[in-house]
């Protein structure tokens, strides 16, 4: 097939997670491609089953009773006590709003003769999906794309040989076995679903509505545009006979009255001009310009993408060889994913990106904000797509008020508290066990600090970013308290999702490492970005202070650094989760460089948690384990986090799972035998990033190329990565030949420090380049303002 970057399959999809995802950001789609009955699964971003929401009461005069029970050593009975005063004060939200699938779009086709040469595709620079194959000496081709420029799903039913089409259009529920009478609707299994629904036809018009208990109402409609033959109703389809050309536009709604979004809909589809190639060139040529923005190059693109199946790939995989065809190609797909799951206005990517078929999907598809929400924008900023993170902004700003409800209600403090997962509201969990998580916020600000040292935004800075970091900071002021010994105390504190060894384990304890690091890295962030707009100068000196009274990272007796920083909290190998690294990653803080000590202790952390094995891993900790061993500058062992990851954890569309659901012992069975396992986006995004992070280190001031570069990726290129710094980064190697190339555009004239691959024999640049007090292999250069920096290292 004639593309550059996407994937083949030579089997069609029995089940939604299986199928090619599309989507604009606001809508999206997953193709099954079968022939004689197909499903295209539809998702609006916004379609989430509410509840009502809940109502907090004040706990926060518990708080004392429950520090000093902690104080005690009494963790357990801390945490239940405080736990069971939330559970007796509070009202509603027993469960996290779910994400939910929309419709189906319904194909029946007749089949004259068994298929021959059957092929699904999906091209990640159009985005693009193709089922094709031949019957009856002629090839048939369905195409379909998600537009950006028109905000309709649009799909075409061709053949290039001229064959007639006949076929059966139908919209109807996700997966249902019937719409009985009323509008009531059962699912697959008999079930009962959580809405009416009501399809309407009118001429060439397929219109669909669901309406939730709480009269919530969502639906969308189709247009089909048939070129010669006939289209006729047939009870709820259309029936097209012998047309040379069928073109379907759909258009979905959410969270809206119907009847007025059906009206709307239906002006807005019969304004849209069915010719599909002028439809895709318009949206191709916004949705191909952010995917070529950065190009990764491991191996030939058009041996990957036309020539080679995922069956193929795959199946080397899981024979233990991961190909670089297949490391490039999951590097592609995640940055497509992205581009296809979140865009400006909209929603952030959830835990599934866009796309479910599940009323009750795992973990309700939420945005999971002690890892995973993370996980999902970790590649976006230094994959040039920082589009894609302002959704993520738009949310958590929306959901401000409530934060501060949390924090006032539970903590008595002002500020900001997020709770550990959410969808339409924030509104911390009812679970108490959760709720010394306090460190969400201040991750989430990470994402907001970031957004400015990779794009230089001085407004967005100001304007967003501060007032943010500001939030944490009133929370923190408020919330940390004095210990004996001068130094301030996080009680109580979670290390996500883990808990020390103690003789009764409690999730409640105090001074988790992550909590200290991650607000130091607030309370440093916000004083640097203050100082720079010269504002809140009595404020900075408070926010300096407390940054000095956290306690410092310890080491155990086993050179470990410590998970909590407490004498009574022993640490705990014997958990997937490795927050206690943030220091080293998604934070920078502790580098070889600054605190050598911790960063060796922080490495030997990491090894003392092998001791969980194989089988207590996930699909998204293999991914964050990658980027751990990236920023720890072993890049084979990130290699093999990527291999374990895609020998399991991969499905047959290159999704991502929370684990194996083969039982091959890889990683977790916590589904139980034989059961399958979530798709989960989070280690979709986590690949990508793990590779830029073995590519390229980046902190203010600082440039590491190819820091984790494994064996095998002996040569390669790379081209417009961010760097922090407002940096545009292109680097071209040979490591057979000691050769490494690379491009530096500024937005700004500054000093880099720069370390190299090796120690160098030879430097040739077109700029200025000097010895660096580190020593070989650092060299300082001068980047000036928007002017291309050509370094060549041999």
């Amino acid at each position: 097939m004639d593309m550059k970057h996407g994937m083949i399959m030579r089997q069609p999809a029995s089940r939604w997670q299986d199928a090619l995802p599309c989507g604009n950001g606001t809508y999206g789609a997953l193709v099954y491609g079968s022939i004689y009955n197909d499903t295209i699964l539809l998702n609006h971003e916004a379609l989430f089953w509410k509840s009502q929401k809940p109502e907090l009461s004040d706990v926060s005069h518990h708080l004392p009773e429950f520090r000093r029970l902690l104080m005690e050593g009494k963790y357990r009975k801390g945490m239940r006590f405080f736990a069971d005063r939330m559970a007796e004060n509070y009202t509603g939200y027993e469960r996290v709003d779910p994400y939910q699938p929309a419709f189906d779009l319904k194909i029946h086709m007749p089949v004259k003769e068994a298929f021959r040469k059957y092929r699904r595709s999906l091209d990640f620079e159009t985005g693009e999906a193709v089922t094709t194959w031949h019957e009856d000496g002629k090839r048939y081709e369905k195409r379909l794309f998600v537009s950006r420029s028109d905000d309709v799903v649009v799909m075409a039913i061709t053949s290039p040989d001229q064959a007639k089409i006949n076929c059966e259009l139908a919209l109807f529920p996700h997966d249902v076995r019937e719409i009985a009478g009323e509008g009531e609707v059962t699912d697959s299994s008999g079930s009962k679903l959580p809405f009416r629904c009501k399809v309407e036809l009118q001429g060439h018009l397929i219109s669909l509505t669901g309406t939730y208990e709480d009269g919530n109402e969502f639906g969308g409609m189709a247009r089909v545009a048939v070129t010669g033959g006939e289209l006729k109703q047939n009870g709820l389809r259309l029936l097209v006979s012998n047309a040379d050309e069928v073109v379907i536009l759909v258009k979905l709604f959410a969270n809206e009255p119907g009847a007025a979004a059906i009206d709307r809909i239906r002006e807005d589809i019969g304004g849209i001009d069915a010719d599909y190639p002028e439809l895709l060139r318009r949206h191709a040529a916004v949705h191909s310009e952010l995917f070529n923005r950065v190009r990764l190059k491991l191996v030939d693109h058009a041996e990957i993408a036309g020539r080679v199946s995922n069956e193929e790939l795959l199946m080397g995989s899981y024979d233990g060889d991961v190909s670089l065809e297949l490391v490039q190609k999951m590097v592609e797909y995640g940055r497509y994913l992205l581009i296809s799951s979140s865009r400006p206005g909209g929603l952030p990517a959830n835990l599934q990106g866009i796309w479910n078929g599940d009323y009750n999907p795992a973990w309700a598809a939420d945005f999971h904000n002690d890892e995973n929400i993370q996980m999902n924008y970790w590649a976006a900023l230094p994959g040039n797509l920082p589009e894609t993170v302002l959704p993520f902004f738009d949310y958590y700003e929306s959901m401000l008020d409530d934060f501060r409800t949390n924090a006032k209600l539970v903590y008595g403090c002002r500020g900001i508290l997020v709770p550990i997962c959410q969808t339409t509201h924030g509104l911390i969990y009812k679970d108490g066990q959760w709720v010394s998580w306090i460190g969400g916020a201040g991750w989430l600000a990470q994402l907001f600090y970031d957004y400015w040292l990779y794009t230089k935004d001085r407004e967005f800075l100001q304007n967003r970013a501060v007032p943010f970091l500001r939030e944490v900071a009133e929370f923190y002021e408020d919330f940390l308290i004095d210990g004996e010994d001068g130094q301030l105390m996080f009680i109580p504190s979670q290390s996500p999702e883990n808990q020390p060894a103690i003789a009764e384990p409690s999730r409640s304890v105090i001074n988790a490492a992550m909590d200290i690091a991650i607000a130091k890295e607030v309370l440093t962030n916000l004083s640097d970005a203050c100082e720079l707009f010269q504002m809140d100068s009595d404020r900075v000196q408070k926010w300096k202070t407390m940054a000095s009274r956290l306690p410092a990272y310890s080491v155990n007796e086993e050179g470990a650094a410590k998970e909590w920083i407490h004498k009574d909290l022993p640490d705990n190998y014997h958990h997937r989760h490795q927050s206690h690294i943030y220091p080293v990653f998604p934070g920078y803080e502790v580098t070889e460089e600054s605190n050598p000590a911790i960063f060796k202790a922080m490495a030997e952390a990491v090894e003392k948690r092998l001791v969980i094995g194989l089988s207590s891993q996930s699909g998204w900790s293999f991914a964050h384990m990658a980027n751990i061993y990236a920023r720890l500058g072993q890049g084979n062992r990130a290699q093999d986090c990527l291999e374990l990851l895609c020998r399991s954890c991969v499905g047959p569309n290159l999704f991502t799972y929370h684990n194996d659901w083969r039982n091959q012992g890889v990683t977790m069975a916590m589904w139980g035998t034989g059961a399958e396992p979530p798709f989960q986006i989070d280690a979709n995004f986590g690949i990508t990033s793990a590779v830029i992070e073995m590519l390229v280190f980046s902190a203010p001031g600082m440039i590491k190329l190819l820091p984790a570069l494994p064996d095998k990726w002996k040569k390669g290129s790379v081209s417009g990565l961010l760097c922090r710094g407002g940096i545009r980064l292109s680097i071209e190697w040979c490591m057979d030949e000691k050769r490494v190339d690379a491009i530096f555009t500024s937005v700004k004239e500054m000093r880099l420090e720069l370390k190299l691959p090796f120690v160098p024999n030879h430097i040739h640049t077109d700029g200025i380049i000097v010895p660096s007090h580190n020593g070989d292999p650092y060299r300082t250069i001068h980047v000036l303002a928007d002017r291309p920096l050509k370094i060549e290292v041999r």
